[in-house]
């Protein structure tokens, strides 16, 4: 694929590592060309385009949107999109968006750590469908995938033409080449990839496993900061798009559509990544999750949880999102007179966990890398009986250091309905509810 290297570039531990190259800022309009003078002067569309390339346009919502919310990007490429053969319907494997099928639970759900796949799978293979709500025909809502691959995508691409992509690595390095350029992801970073952007996915480590929530709703944005000020949480500079790059290669070729629900795939005799220019700001991004600017209280008691969100996907209703993709990253605690952990609660709102390095503060053992957990509607929950206990009567005259760990949420405004497969597999923890059981009474009426 044709890129160029950037300079090393500095990562906030303070380590180095090779990078490619990058335009900084979150919904900017970029222009890029991998050949110089490849995007064309002064129009969208001229009658014949610089080095013989073919002018499309992907709009990303409607012509008429809002020009802040308006996303779509101009590319020039060696031949458009529409050269491929008929769409044929595939098997997803275990990737669904028939959330419906089973009944949904009140009851909290955990899931261990999945497995290695046992047969090749490549990033498309590898993804198995957790839990959902509303679908691509409504615009709104979202789905919850794990993915487990084992093998890279050579001669075969896919696009989501029902929503966006934020996939987030917990095993092994990613290297997403999109019809844009050129994204490596890795544990602790997070990508995404806009609705219909042609992409493939390899494997540096030989190996990768992750989730990824698939969004039906409106494109993420980052949220307005309010009392916060201009600066804090995730910060616009830190977001990355990739400089133009493309392959000029012919031969077979398969590429993949999910497509309401359903996997169509056609054959092609080229690559689909033969963009060689473009402008606009419907592109792919990646963000480093370390860099997230945590916000805290420094007197007593603890913020709500969505002074830790990075992303939104707002909805119809002011104030409720159609998805809230929230860390819990690396921080200190220092309220007095506070119960530290979060707090037991019960949520109008359904929250979807995964845990992408060390331990989350508000459970003390089975919630491990790689697992995920459940809590619907009202569904109650919070701290594990031991942390309760440790934290109730910890010393508060000092801070409690979270160092060295990745949590995360999808949070969204409907139910999650659980997937047949997750209900039924070997991973989902039957016994989750006793890690409550063995929270004491002490109450006494007569001790105020």
């Amino acid at each position: 694929m044709t890129t160029k290297s950037a300079d090393k570039a500095a990562s906030p531990r303070g380590a180095h590592r090779p990078t490619l190259a990058y335009l900084p800022g979150f919904g900017n309009h970029f222009a890029t060309e991998a050949l110089p003078g490849a995007l064309p002067a002064g129009q969208n569309s001229p009658q014949r385009c610089p080095y013989g390339l073919y002018a499309e346009q992907l709009s990303g919502t409607a012509f008429t949107a809002p020009r802040a919310a308006n996303r779509r990007t101009w590319l020039y490429r060696i031949r458009p999109g529409a050269v491929h053969r008929p769409f044929r319907r595939v098997d997803a494997r275990r990737l669904s968006n028939e959330f419906g099928e089973v009944a949904a639970t009140p009851n909290p759900l955990r899931w261990h750590p999945f497995p290695a796949p046992s047969a090749p799978a490549d990033f498309v293979d590898g993804l198995t469908t957790m839990a959902g709500n509303g679908g691509p025909d409504a615009q709104a809502g979202c789905g919850i995938h794990m993915y487990a691959a084992n093998r890279a995508m050579t001669d075969r691409y896919f696009y989501d033409a029902d929503g966006e992509l934020l996939i987030v690595p917990q095993q092994g390095h990613l290297r997403i080449a999109t019809e844009l350029g050129v994204l490596e992801v890795a544990p602790q970073e997070i990508a995404v990839v806009p609705r219909g952007v042609r992409f493939r996915v390899e494997l540096p480590d030989g190996a990768a496993r992750g989730y990824v929530c698939e969004n039906f709703g409106s494109p993420f944005r980052l949220p307005d900061l309010g009392p916060i000020g201009a600066n804090g949480l995730a910060n616009p500079r830190d977001f990355l798009t990739p400089v133009a790059a493309y392959e000029d290669k012919e031969g077979r070729c398969e590429l993949v559509a999910k497509f309401m629900g359903g996997l169509w795939a056609a054959e092609m005799d080229h690559s689909p990544l033969d963009v060689v220019a473009w402008h606009g700001n419907h592109a792919p991004y990646k963000y480093d999750l370390q860099l997230f600017n945590t916000i805290g209280s420094i007197s007593y008691d603890h913020p709500d949880p969505s002074i830790f969100l990075v992303l939104q996907s707002v909805s119809d209703t002011p104030g409720v999102d159609n998805i809230d993709f929230v860390i819990f990253p690396p921080r200190w605690l220092v309220m007095q007179h506070t119960f530290r952990p979060p707090w037991y609660h019960r949520n109008v709102a359904a929250e979807f966990m995964g845990l992408v390095h060390g331990v989350y503060d508000a459970k003390s053992a089975g919630f491990l890398p790689g697992g995920a957990s459940l809590h619907n509607c009202m569904t109650g929950h919070g701290p594990d009986a031991e942390t309760f206990e440790r934290a109730a009567r910890a010393d508060l005259s000092r801070p409690d250091v979270i160092g060295d760990t990745m949590a995360f949420m999808f949070e969204t405004r409907l139910a999650l309905r659980p997937t047949r497969y997750a209900l039924e597999c070997a991973e989902l923890q039957a016994d989750y509810f006793e890690c409550w059981q063995g929270l004491k009474k002490h109450f006494d009426p007569s001790r105020p």
